[in-house]
């Protein structure tokens, strides 16, 4: 799940970590407001949308006066702001931060995530901040700093003091940094995240370490230990048959493909995505239903699949195990009796009683196509789309 700058700071800053004085507005006026309690000559208007990359799409602007300010954030609430990771609809801006300006003398880039072949958390740090870490890591490897965390020990203080020295900082900002770095990785651990960024990570010309922006994205499985994170949830910046999923425990993620898929298990679903474009196909969505599912889960998928305009058929893939194949089946008929699907519609399954399975799809008296393998159901999807 992923929050907003301005609540990622607000985290932030209960850990301790120093963030810019400022405000969330969602109407020009109290952008003002805010403004104008700030005080001073010089202000950022930042847009909060869930993307990075705003400032080279306009998202970010400095105002000198509350007026100003007022004046940036009507132009940018209700427009759609697009950033390179937006995709070309890009985003709709429903609320801006508005922040006082800060004297920057330098700018680090800090983040925490997990190194998943590791099976370890891991700090990246470099002393070229402002810039995204996936393009440094093309343009200058060399100055990224990864160091990787047992987690059965913790962060050690060598572990800090060697990253604040990789960075080059004098010894009054390395106090600052390895404090700095504690809290956030206590922040990580505390809340489940699966990254904790800080890019930039100013030095003020006063020498002060300041999260310039923040972000904050927390493993969805451990949510349900942190009911105050899910009341920070925005459905508004998510994709709306994604947040439709959820509400049925489905693992839905839409992508750009025409070829709908409806699997039960990640492994299995991550192959089908695999033949579907071995084929010649696109796969239009992750579709997990589990496996256990029900025939209520199964509707719910089928709905969600056919409701994505860019769909132009479907590919059922079942594996019976924990669910057995004929008891699938009657669960899938029944499914496909209450939903009308005028797509072409292709099933493959295997496992636990799959004969049985595959006589009550092929004698349901519906539009199936019934397939053996993987191959044979991927080719059959995309030889509908072509026809």
């Amino acid at each position: 799940m992923k929050i907003h700058e301005y609540q990622a700071k607000q985290i932030m800053k209960s850990y301790n970590i120093a963030v810019p004085n400022g405000g969330v507005a969602d109407t020009a006026a109290e952008a003002c407001r805010v403004a104008a309690a700030i005080g001073g000559n010089r202000f950022v208007v930042k847009a909060q949308v869930h993307a990075g990359g705003r400032g080279k799409g306009g998202g970010i602007k400095t105002g000198s006066t509350a007026a100003e300010c007022e004046k940036i954030a009507q132009a940018m609430l209700g427009s759609q702001l697009v950033t390179p990771q937006t995709g070309a609809e890009g985003k709709r801006i429903n609320k801006i931060l508005v922040e006082e300006g800060v004297d920057i003398a330098r700018e680090i880039y800090l983040g925490i995530t997990v190194d998943r072949a590791q099976e370890c958390p891991v700090i990246i740090a470099s002393s070229e901040g402002g810039m995204e870490i996936e393009e440094l890591a093309k343009k200058s490897p060399e100055k990224i700093i990864k160091e990787r965390i047992d987690y059965r020990v913790g962060l050690r203080t060598f572990q800090l003091t060697k990253i604040a020295f990789a960075l080059g900082l004098d010894a009054a900002l390395r106090k600052q940094a390895t404090a700095l770095i504690a809290a956030l990785y206590k922040l990580f651990v505390e809340k489940d995240c699966s990254l904790a960024e800080i890019n930039p990570l100013v030095i003020t010309k006063d020498g002060k370490l300041l999260a310039l922006d923040a972000k904050l994205n927390f493993d969805d499985n451990a949510l349900y230990r942190h009911k105050d994170l899910v009341e920070l949830r925005d459905v508004l910046e998510e994709e709306p048959l994604e947040v439709e999923a959820t509400k049925h425990n489905l693992n839905y993620i839409k992508l750009d493909g025409n070829v709908g898929c409806m699997v039960n298990g990640a492994g299995l679903a991550m192959a089908t995505m695999d033949v579907i474009k071995l084929a010649g196909g696109e796969p239009a969505n992750f579709l997990d239903v589990g496996g256990g599912a029900s025939s209520e889960m199964v509707k719910e998928g089928m709905k969600i699949l056919i409701s994505d305009p860019h769909v132009k058929a479907v590919f059922i893939n079942i594996f019976g195990g924990i669910l057995r194949c004929d008891t699938l089946a009657k669960g899938l008929i029944e499914a496909l009796s209450e939903v009308e699907v005028k797509l072409p519609l292709v099933i493959r399954m295997e496992g636990t009683n799959v004969e049985q399975g595959r006589k009550l799809l092929n004698e349901s008296g519906m539009k199936l196509i019934v397939a053996a393998t993987m191959k044979e159901a991927a080719e059959k999807v995309i030889a509908t789309i072509k026809h």
